[in-house]
């Protein structure tokens, strides 16, 4: 369903003017990024010292939790050395604190305005839909805002200190001491929770994959057995080498792909009924 003129409602848009409200939309999304990422650096000391650091101390709450869940697999991985983590970190260069506090500025802005731009996206594309579209996607933005804050409470809170403590404590000498880069190690943070924040949002892909066609449960099914070993690739590339952090990291993924059928089954069982009606 193509999209009506804003001042003649029975003209319908151009590629022009599809590109002008898209820059709109567009500059809005900045503006509310850039509008909390300056909140975000105001307050930098409570989100360094409280957030971002927090899990290279020994005393994070993660830490014990994650130690009782590798000692059911049979490993000590995700326990903390009794002398905690013996590390510091560090910035190399003139500007390096002052680059980590605005990108992290940034990154805190778009984190945090996730459910706005979404919003926006959804003012985009939502005039294009038949009304019984629009009524049937009504939850999009809060499912998917939802989803993708789960997704970056467990990198933060599972992924980032199975991985911190891992490379921490790794090493191939007493002669070197691990003095990480400031850069370094708010980079694995972040690529921890963003990279989980995304991999959340899982079910809605598999949502709009169905309602066009391109998946349906029977091909979530059928190929079940791949998915685990994709999933099991991803858990490897996000956490640390060891088969109980990987496992720790893979259930939850698991789950979502298995709920990712159950929506593919439900959607592609409203379309079957849709069309039944129409003949």
């Amino acid at each position: 369903m193509a999209k009506k003129n804003k001042k003649d409602p029975n003209v319908e848009m151009s590629f022009l003017d599809h590109l002008e409200e898209l820059r709109w939309h567009l500059i809005r999304s900045v503006l509310a990024v850039v509008i909390i990422g300056i909140v975000a650096f105001v307050f930098k000391d409570f989100i360094f010292n409280d957030i971002i650091f927090a899990p290279s101390r020994p005393d994070f709450v993660s830490y014990d939790l994650l130690c009782q869940l590798s000692n059911i697999f049979g490993s000590d991985k995700g326990c903390m050395d009794e002398n905690g983590l013996d590390f510091i970190i560090q910035s190399r260069k003139m500007s390096g604190q002052f680059n980590a506090a605005i990108w992290t500025a940034i990154w805190t802005g778009f984190v945090v305005a996730f459910p706005y731009v979404l919003y926006e996206v959804w003012k985009f594309i939502s005039p294009g839909l038949y009304e019984k579209e629009r009524k049937n996607s009504r939850g999009f933005i809060i499912i998917s805002s939802l989803l993708f804050f789960l997704g970056v409470l467990f990198g933060y809170y599972v992924i980032s200190p199975l991985s911190i403590n891992f490379l921490a404590t790794f090493t191939v000498g007493d002669q070197v001491k691990n003095e990480f880069d400031i850069d370094s190690y708010i980079g694995l943070v972040r690529m921890s929770a963003l990279s989980a924040g995304l991999i959340f949002e899982l079910p809605i892909v598999i949502f709009f994959l169905t309602k066009i066609g391109l998946v349906t449960p029977q091909i979530l099914r059928k190929y079940r057995k791949y998915s685990l070993v994709v999933v099991l690739l991803v858990a490897a590339i996000i956490t640390p080498p060891d088969i109980s952090t990987q496992v720790i990291v893979a259930i939850p993924i698991l789950i979502l792909y298995e709920a990712s059928i159950v929506i593919s089954a439900i959607v592609t069982r409203k379309e079957d009924k849709k069309l039944a009606g129409d003949k």
